[in-house]
């Protein structure tokens, strides 16, 4: 999956989704409840929140089309996710102590529209404040690929997090943002 070239990932390729009021709020409640489980390290629950073939992309450049042609801050398939919620949750991971904390504000979700293959179109913008010797910021926008419904509940296809400062020179990104 990390290699495969065929993974869609395009965001903006869209036709229209007809979507209404009772399941725009139940997007809503998807990732407000997806932001609190990071936030409260439940991320073995948030991880359950993805498709089996569910891909977390964090592009390392504005626009960047594909995780293909340039390097990616984060592309991670389930076993690089779970690979890193082990190692983050390990007692003896010296980077994780003190614990890193987070407290993420989503806000203006917007329905984008339906992708070439039926997956919903889902984006949000966020605040993320990360705190663990010191503090800092991160922000830019979500945008999710989704799978299922309001009944039977929602699955993340594709996360792509593009960050303001997806450029800039980081330490360490421990925890998902």
């Amino acid at each position: 999956m990390l290699l495969d070239r065929n993974f869609n990932v395009n965001t903006t390729v869209l036709t229209h989704a007809s979507i209404d009021e009772t399941a725009v709020r139940s997007i809503e409640q998807f990732i407000y409840r997806e932001a609190r489980l990071l936030d409260t390290w439940k991320f073995w629950e948030w991880d359950k929140l993805f498709t089996d073939d569910g891909m977390y992309w964090v592009p390392h450049k504005h626009n960047q089309a594909n995780p293909f042609d340039h390097i990616s801050l984060f592309w991670e398939n389930r076993m690089l996710r779970e690979t890193r919620i082990r190692r983050v949750e390990n007692a003896r991971n010296w980077s994780q102590q003190p614990q890193t904390q987070t407290a993420h504000l989503v806000g203006n979700v917007c329905i984008e529209g339906l992708d070439e293959d039926g997956f919903l179109v889902v984006s949000a913008s966020f605040q993320a404040t990360e705190w663990r010797l010191d503090q800092r910021q991160l922000a830019g926008r979500y945008t999710y690929k989704l799978a299922g419904n309001k009944v039977d509940g929602w699955k993340i296809k594709l996360k792509r997090v593009d960050l303001v400062n997806c450029n800039d020179v980081f330490a360490n990104l421990e925890v998902f943002v």
